[in-house]
C-alpha cells in the first residue's frame, strides 16, 4: 500500500508525459513565455477584481473565456501554442500538487472543529449517502447513457469526479442567507470526506497491484483503513510543529507566513511520498487550527495571505482549464455530448435531492431550527457543474465583509490573557460563529452550553458504580463480646488477607476454566477437572459460611455477598449433576443440564469486577470534574464578554432605544450566566477553588509575557535573554497542565480572611473570628427583605442567594430619583465569598433588596451591633476601608472602560492611595483640583455644580470643567482617583495617612487587651452549631 496514491498519478520510465491536451512539440521551446501568460493572468485577474468591486463570479467567467480564446489561438498559432505548451506538457498530478494544497487547508482552516466535532456523526452519515447515492446512480447513468461505452471502473471514477462537492464554493451561497455555521460546517465537512475519500480511491483503482491475482477486497480495505489512519496521525503530527512555530513570541511575522505556507506544503508532500493521502493530512492540519492557534494579532496577517494565494490559483485554475478546453478539437462536441451533459447535470441534481432527503429526519432530530426550506438551500449549495459555480460569490470576499461579533474578540483577549483556556475559548468561538448569522439571535449561556456534552449520564454511572462498590461493615465487633470464636472469625473476614485470598482463588481458577473449555483438553484431563471443581467449590462454601457467621443476617444486604452465595449455590448443584449423571450416564437431558452447568463456571469471575469498580468510579469521577471545570470557565467567559459587549454597544450606539433594549437582552443573559455560575460552584466547590486558583497563576504569567516582549521590542532586554526567560514562563504554563483537578474549600474561620476589608490582618480577624457566627439556610429561605431594617452582614461560605430589587438609589433623594430610569426589577446572584447587607449596615437604612436562597446556603454572619463595635475599636479606619471598598466595586461596574488604564486594587489604593473616598454633607462643598484628581467619581448621594448649579447623580464621572461643587443628599460619597505619579500621591496629606497612624495606634490597643484577656477563639452559637477553631 506505499504506492497506492503515487502510482496513479506519476508517469513511469519508458512512457511520455500525460497531457492535458494536444501533442509533443515538433519545435524547439522557448523559455520564459509561459511565466509571463501566468503573471499576466494574475495582474488581470487582480485588476478585473478591482474594476468589477470585487465580483469573483464574473472575474472568474471572464478569465475563463478569455483562457478559451488563447486555447483555441494556441490549437490554430504556432507561436501561442510554444506559450502554452509548458501547461500543455504538465502532468496532472503536478497541476494538482501545485494547487490543491493551499485551497483545501483554507477549506478545512475555515471548518470549526467544535462544531464538526458535535455533529460528526451527521457528517459522516451525509458523506457516506452521498458516496453510496453517487456510485449507484451517477455510475449506473453514465455506463449506461455515455455514447464511449466506458467500462466499469471508468464509469465508477468519472461519477466520483462528478460527486465530488466543491468544499470552498459548496457554501458561499449559504453565507449570503445568514445561514448558521453549523450547516455551513456540515457541508463543507461532507465535501472534504468525499475529497479524501476520492483521492484515495484513485491512487488504489489505478495502481498496478490491481493486476496482482492474489489482490483480495480485504487487502483494499485495510490499505483504505490504513492510508486514512496514516494520513490522519501526518497531518495532527505537522499540525502541532506548525502551532509550535507559529506561537514562538519572538519569531516575526514574515518568518511566520514563509513558514506557514512551506509547512502546508510540506505536509501534504510528505503524505504523498509515504503512499497516504495529503489532501486528508491537510484537512486534519486545517481543522486544528483556529484563531487562537496564532501568535496575538499575528492571525489576520497570515489569513490575509492564505486567501491571496487561494484567490489567484483559482484564477489560474480558470484560466489554465479554459486553456485546456480551447485547446481541443471542437467536433467532439456533437447533439449527443450536449444530450449527456444535460442529462448528467439533472442527475447529480436529483441525486443530491435525495442525499439529502434521505438524512433530513437525522438533521431535524439533531437540531430544532432544521427544516425543509433548509434542506432546499442545502441541496442547492452542493449542486456541482459550471452552474453553481457562476452563481456562488466568492468565499474570501464575504469574509472580508462580514462583521464579526464583538464577543469574538473578547474571547480570543480572554484566552491570551489567561483568563479562558484554550479549549473554553473555542467552544465560545464556535458557538458565537454558530447563532451570529441568525437574525434577531443572541446567543445565550444556555446555547453554548449544547456544545459541552451533558454530564448526567457520567453522574448516574457514577451512582450505579457506587451503589455496587464493596463495603465492609466493621461495626459488628462490638456485638460478639467475650466469644474468642466469634471475635477470631470476624477478625479474618473482615482482613484484608481473606479479601485477598478470595481474589486469588478466583485467579487459580483461569487454567482450569480454560480447560474446561478447551474440549481436546476436557476429555484428556476429566476426572482431574471434577476433583479441581470440587475443591474450589468447597473453598467457596467455606468463603461464604464464614462471612455468615460474622454477619448473620446482614450478609445479604450487600449485593456481592448474595452474588457470592448465587455462585456457591450453582457450584453446588454443578456437583450434584456430576455425581448423578455417573449414577444414569443415559439420561441425555441430564447431560444436557451437566454441560449447561459446566459453562455457568465463567460467572465465577463476576466477582474481579469489585477491583475494577473503585478505580472505575475515581476515573468517573475526574470527568466529573473536567466537564465541570471546563462548563465553569466557559460560563465564567461569556460572562465577561456580556459586559465587553455591553461596553462596545453603549459606545457605537446612536439610539437610546435600541441601546436600552440590547442593554436588557446583555443583562439577562449575564444573569442566567451567573446563576449556572453559582449552580456549578455549588455542586463542585472544590474544583471551582482549583480553577480559580490556576486561572490567577495562568493570568500572572500571561502578563509577564506582555511585558517580556515590550521590554525585548524596546531593547531593554536582550534577545537572548529574552529567549530563555519565555523558556521558563512557558515551562511554568506547561506545569500548570498538572495542576490538581480539585482544592478542598477552606474552612468556615478561615473565610473571613476573604473579606477585603479585613486585609488579612491577625487583629481585626480574631476580633470578628470571636463574635461572628455560623448561619446556615435552606431552599427557599429569605435572608433579608426589601424594605427591614438589616441585622447584620452574612458572608456567604457555600450556596447561592438571588437578590432582587427595585432599581438602587444610591442614596439620591425621592424627588431627583422620580426622573431616573426605569421601574424594572434588578436581579443579582450572590456566590461563595460575596457579603449581603454590608451598604445598609453602613447606613444603617432599610435594605434595598430582598435576598432568596437558590440551593442550600451556609454563610457567616457578623451582626449589626458587633460590626460597629469594631467601628469604635478601629475608627475610623474600618469603616473608611469598607466605604472604599464599596467606592471602588461602583466605579468599576459602572466606568470600567474609563478605568481600564488604572490599577485601582483595594490593596494598593490603601497602601500607595492611588484612589481615596471623600464624604460630602448636605450643602457642604468641595474644590476639585484637576492636576492632583485625574478622576472624580460620585458613588452615592448627588452633588451639584456650584458655578453652573447643574446636578449630577450617582453613579456619576464628574466631568473635568466642574471646579467646586456641594452635596445635595444627607450623605454623599465621592471616589478621588489620583495620577500614578508617586510623588503627587505621596505629598497629597489626604485622609488616608492621618487614619492609618490612629488605626495602628488603636489596633495595638485592642491587641494588647486582647491579650490579657486570653480569651480562646471560638465561633458564636448560631442555631444550634458550635465549631470550636485551635
Amino acid at each position: 500500500m506505499s504506492n497506492t496514491n503515487s502510482s496513479f498519478w506519476v508517469h513511469k520510465e519508458g512512457h511520455k508525459p500525460e497531457l492535458l491536451c494536444g501533442s509533443s512539440a515538433s519545435y524547439t521551446v522557448v523559455n520564459g513565455h509561459f511565466i509571463m501568460l501566468v503573471c499576466s493572468t494574475i495582474i488581470l485577474g487582480g485588476f478585473l477584481k478591482t474594476l468589477l468591486k470585487n465580483s469573483e463570479v464574473t472575474v472568474l467567467m471572464i478569465l475563463s473565456l478569455l483562457g478559451f480564446v488563447i486555447g483555441q489561438l494556441a490549437h490554430n498559432s504556432i507561436e501561442v501554442h510554444k506559450i502554452v505548451y509548458p501547461l500543455l506538457k504538465t502532468p496532472s498530478y503536478s497541476l494538482y500538487c501545485y494547487f490543491s494544497p493551499m485551497i483545501i487547508f483554507m477549506a478545512a482552516l475555515d471548518v470549526d472543529f467544535c462544531i464538526l466535532k458535535n455533529v460528526f456523526w451527521q457528517v459522516l452519515l451525509i458523506g457516506l449517502v452521498s458516496l453510496l447515492m453517487t456510485f449507484i446512480i451517477l455510475g449506473y447513468v453514465v455506463l449506461k447513457f455515455n455514447k464511449d461505452l466506458w467500462d466499469l471502473q471508468s464509469s465508477i471514477l468519472f461519477s466520483m469526479i462528478v460527486g465530488m462537492t466543491d468544499p470552498v464554493h459548496s457554501v458561499n451561497s449559504l453565507k449570503t442567507i445568514g445561514i448558521s455555521k453549523t450547516y455551513t460546517d456540515i457541508i463543507r465537512g461532507e465535501s472534504m470526506i468525499i475529497c479524501g475519500f476520492t483521492s484515495i480511491c484513485f491512487g488504489v483503482f489505478r495502481s498496478d497491484f490491481l493486476h496482482i491475482s492474489m489482490f483480495t477486497e480485504f487487502r483494499v480495505i485495510l490499505g483504505l483503513c490504513l492510508d486514512i489512519l496514516g494520513s490522519i496521525i501526518c497531518g495532527y503530527s505537522c499540525s502541532r510543529i506548525i502551532q509550535f512555530i507559529l506561537t514562538d513570541l519572538f519569531s516575526n511575522t514574515i518568518t511566520s507566513i514563509i513558514l506557514c505556507i512551506s509547512m502546508v506544503y510540506m505536509t501534504f508532500y510528505i503524505g504523498e511520498s509515504f503512499g497516504m493521502s495529503g489532501m486528508i493530512a491537510l484537512v486534519t492540519v486545517g481543522l486544528n487550527f483556529d484563531s487562537l492557534s496564532f501568535k496575538p494579532r499575528i492571525e489576520v496577517t497570515i489569513t490575509k495571505f492564505l486567501i491571496m494565494f487561494s484567490s489567484v490559483y483559482q484564477q489560474l485554475i480558470y484560466t489554465f482549464f479554459g486553456i485546456v478546453i480551447g485547446c481541443g478539437e471542437t467536433k467532439y462536441l456533437r447533439f449527443h455530448t450536449v444530450v449527456f451533459m444535460l442529462i448528467l447535470f439533472a442527475t447529480v441534481n436529483f441525486v443530491r435531492l435525495l442525499t439529502i432527503v434521505l438524512v433530513s429526519p437525522l438533521l431535524m432530530h439533531a437540531n430544532y431550527e432544521y427544516n425543509w426550506r433548509w434542506g432546499i438551500v442545502i441541496a442547492w449549495s452542493g449542486i456541482k457543474g459550471i452552474f453553481s459555480l457562476l452563481l456562488a460569490p466568492d468565499i474570501h470576499n464575504l469574509a472580508d465583509q462580514k462583521v464579526e461579533s464583538p464577543q469574538l474578540s473578547s474571547f480570543e483577549k480572554q484566552c491570551n490573557d489567561g483568563i479562558l483556556s484554550v479549549e473554553a475559548a473555542r467552544i465560545l468561538i464556535s458557538a458565537t460563529k454558530s447563532f451570529c448569522p441568525i437574525q434577531g439571535k443572541f446567543m445565550s449561556i444556555y446555547d453554548v452550553s449544547t456544545y459541552v456534552r451533558a454530564r448526567s449520564w457520567l453522574i448516574k454511572f457514577k451512582n450505579m458504580l457506587t451503589s455496587l462498590e464493596y463495603h465492609k461493615d466493621k461495626a459488628l465487633f462490638i456485638l460478639y463480646g467475650d466469644n474468642k470464636f466469634l471475635l477470631f472469625v470476624c477478625h479474618v473476614v473482615f482482613s484484608e488477607e481473606f479479601e485477598y485470598a478470595g481474589h486469588i482463588i478466583t485467579v487459580m481458577y483461569i487454567y482450569p476454566m480454560i480447560m474446561h473449555l478447551w474440549p481436546m483438553a476436557r476429555e484428556l484431563n476429566v476426572s482431574g477437572l471434577i476433583s479441581v471443581n470440587n475443591y474450589f467449590v468447597f473453598l467457596y462454601i467455606f468463603q461464604a459460611a464464614m462471612k455468615i457467621i460474622s454477619l448473620k443476617r446482614k450478609y445479604f444486604h450487600q449485593y456481592w455477598n448474595t452474588l457470592e452465595f448465587l455462585i456457591m449455590l450453582v457450584g453446588i448443584i454443578d456437583i450434584f449433576c456430576i455425581y448423578f449423571v455417573k449414577l444414569r450416564p443415559d439420561n441425555f437431558a441430564l447431560i444436557q443440564m451437566t454441560v449447561i452447568l459446566g459453562y455457568f463456571r465463567i460467572i465465577r469471575f463476576i466477582p474481579f469486577i469489585k477491583l475494577i469498580i473503585p478505580l472505575l468510579i475515581n476515573i468517573v469521577d475526574v470527568q466529573i470534574k473536567k466537564r465541570l471545570r471546563l462548563m465553569y470557565s466557559i460560563t465564567k467567559g461569556y460572562v465577561k464578554s456580556q459586559e465587553d459587549t455591553k461596553l462596545l454597544i453603549k459606545q457605537i450606539s446612536s439610539r437610546e432605544s435600541v441601546y436600552q433594549k440590547l442593554y436588557e437582552i446583555l443583562e439577562t443573559n449575564k444573569r442566567d450566566a451567573v446563576k449556572e455560575l453559582g449552580l456549578i460552584e455549588h455542586e463542585g466547590r472544590d474544583v471551582v477553588i482549583a480553577l480559580k486558583t490556576r486561572q490567577a497563576i495562568r493570568r500572572v504569567i500571561a502578563k509577564a509575557l506582555k511585558n517580556l516582549t515590550f521590554l525585548w521590542s524596546r531593547g531593554i532586554i536582550d534577545k537572548h535573554e529574552g529567549i530563555e526567560m519565555n523558556k521558563v514562563f512557558l515551562a511554568k504554563i506547561k506545569a500548570l497542565n498538572n495542576f490538581p483537578m480539585a482544592i478542598p474549600p477552606p474552612t468556615p474561620d478561615k473565610y473571613l480572611h476573604n473579606i477585603v476589608w479585613l486585609e488579612n490582618k491577625d487583629v481585626l480577624i480574631e476580633f470578628f473570628k470571636e463574635r461572628a457566627k455560623l448561619a446556615y439556610f435552606d431552599y427557599g429561605d429569605v435572608i433579608c427583605r426589601e424594605g427591614e431594617m438589616p441585622q447584620g452582614i452574612y458572608l456567604i461560605i457555600s450556596g447561592m442567594a438571588i437578590l432582587h430589587s427595585s432599581p438602587p438609589t444610591f442614596g439620591i433623594d425621592s424627588s431627583l430619583r422620580s426622573e431616573r430610569g426605569s421601574k424594572s426589577m434588578f436581579t443579582e446572584y450572590c456566590t461563595s465569598g460575596d457579603i449581603i447587607g454590608e451598604l445598609s449596615c453602613l447606613l444603617k437604612r432599610e435594605t434595598e433588596y430582598t435576598a432568596i436562597c437558590e440551593t442550600i446556603l451556609q454563610a457567616c454572619f457578623i451582626s449589626l451591633e458587633d460590626l460597629y463595635e469594631g467601628f469604635d475599636v478601629f475608627w475610623p479606619s474600618l469603616e473608611y476601608k469598607i466605604w472604599l471598598k464599596f467606592a471602588l466595586s461602583v466605579a468599576y461596574q459602572y466606568f470600567e472602560s474609563s478605568l481600564i488604564d488604572e490599577d485601582l486594587e483595594f490593596q494598593k489604593c490603601v497602601t500607595f492611595n492611588l484612589a481615596y473616598v471623600e464624604t460630602l454633607s448636605s450643602y457642604n462643598e468641595m474644590t476639585i483640583d484637576n492636576v492632583t484628581m485625574k478622576f472624580v467619581i460620585i458613588v452615592y448621594g448627588s452633588v451639584i455644580d456650584t458655578k453652573t448649579e447643574v446636578p449630577y447623580l450617582a453613579p456619576c464621572i464628574l466631568p473635568k470643567t466642574c471646579e467646586q461643587i456641594q452635596g445635595t443628599s444627607d450623605l454623599s460619597k465621592l471616589l478621588v482617583v489620583q495620577p500614578s505619579d508617586p510623588a503627587k500621591n505621596t505629598d497629597d496629606p489626604k485622609v488616608m495617612v492621618s487614619t492609618g497612624l490612629r488605626m495602628s495606634q488603636r489596633e495595638y490597643n485592642w491587641k494588647r487587651k486582647y491579650e490579657e484577656r486570653n480569651f480562646p477563639l471560638s465561633w458564636n452559637r448560631s442555631q444550634t452549631t458550635r465549631i470550636q477553631l485551635p
